[in-house]
């Protein structure tokens, strides 16, 4: 399956085993979103950080990874959960391609997170 790209060249993948949706640029990471799947009352894709390497930053990278985490998450028929402060903030910039978490999941995220300190 051919891998979306941004506007830059930029390849981003889903490396679901290791939790990152990666931006790639030639065979290296420039970044990535760290995120866990909540199984219940889930599934529910929960990102929790967002790294661009210093290099490419203003790049407009951050956003593309954003935007390919929520277009994933309806390719599943799931829905995404935001911890990641910047991917908070861009889903409020973007409420139509990024719907608004329900509470109860964000809580349920939340716990999870608690629950495994080592994790993030």
């Amino acid at each position: 399956m051919s891998e979306p790209k941004n506007d830059s060249g930029i390849e981003i993948r889903d490396d679901r085993a290791a939790g990152r949706l990666e931006a790639v640029s030639g065979d290296e990471v420039v970044g990535r979103i760290e995120y866990f799947v909540l199984d219940s009352p889930g599934p529910v894709l929960v990102p929790v950080h967002t790294v661009v390497e210093p290099a490419y930053e203003g790049k407009g990278i951050a956003g593309s990874l954003a935007r390919e985490l929520y277009a994933l998450a309806e390719r599943e028929h799931t829905v995404v959960a935001p911890l990641c402060p910047y991917v908070v903030k861009w889903a409020e910039r973007h409420p139509a391609e990024a719907p608004a978490a329900d509470p109860a999941l964000l809580s349920a995220a939340k716990q999870w997170l608690r629950a495994h300190p080592g994790r993030f």
